[in-house]
């Protein structure tokens, strides 16, 4: 069953019930968040917390940066950058997005490489697939530091492209040259193989 939880437009103030109910945080987690500066609520003469309305689009950007794996201390300073006095505005927003646009890029590329790169050589030391004997040769990328060196966005490139290339160009023209050997002996026994004898197999 569908749980409604759908707010009175013309209420610009929430209770911490309220705010879990809508942004499906737990009520915990947001008196966490407040206490890491994250939120901020007002008192009241019950000393009860109030929110503004516009703290919902705070706690979805903090579940939704949490959820991809940006740390706290890292969407408590770009929150920092948002006015406290007045609700953020769309140019606020977009001052916030331009300056983590570098660092979501960063996490787009690492995800995907996590997507797209298990099969190939990541760069681990494992050595345990045969792609890893051309990517990282007796562990060689171990040199560089810890970890799935060739996943790891900032890291170093595991291997020097123009060096890759060139392996690669060998390996190529090493299976051509072969292919063209084993053309080149069937031609000559095909001429050497004139011979009634050849025809009828005795």
């Amino acid at each position: 069953m569908r749980i409604m939880t759908r707010l009175e437009h013309r209420k610009h103030e929430l209770t911490v019930g309220q705010l879990a109910e809508r942004s499906g945080v737990a009520v915990s987690a947001l008196h966490f968040y407040e206490a890491k500066g994250l939120i901020s609520s007002r008192r009241t003469a019950g000393n009860q917390r109030r929110f503004t309305r516009d703290t919902l689009r705070r706690v979805s950007f903090i579940k939704v940066s949490q959820r991809v794996g940006i740390p706290l201390a890292d969407i408590r300073d770009a929150l920092a950058t948002l006015p406290e006095e007045r609700t953020p505005t769309v140019a606020d927003w977009a001052r916030l997005s331009d300056l983590w646009r570098a660092d979501l890029d960063a996490r787009i590329r690492q995800l995907e490489r996590l997507r797209d790169d298990l099969t190939e050589c990541i760069g681990c030391g494992c050595l345990s697939i045969s792609k890893c004997a051309l990517a990282n040769p007796y562990d060689r990328l171990g040199d560089e530091g810890p970890g799935p060196r060739r996943l790891l966005v900032d890291a170093a490139a595991a291997v020097d492209p123009a060096e890759a290339a060139a392996a690669v160009d060998a390996v190529d023209r090493a299976g051509a040259a072969e292919a063209g050997e084993l053309r080149e002996r069937d031609g000559a026994a095909r001429e050497h193989c004139d011979a009634p004898s050849c025809a009828t197999g005795a």
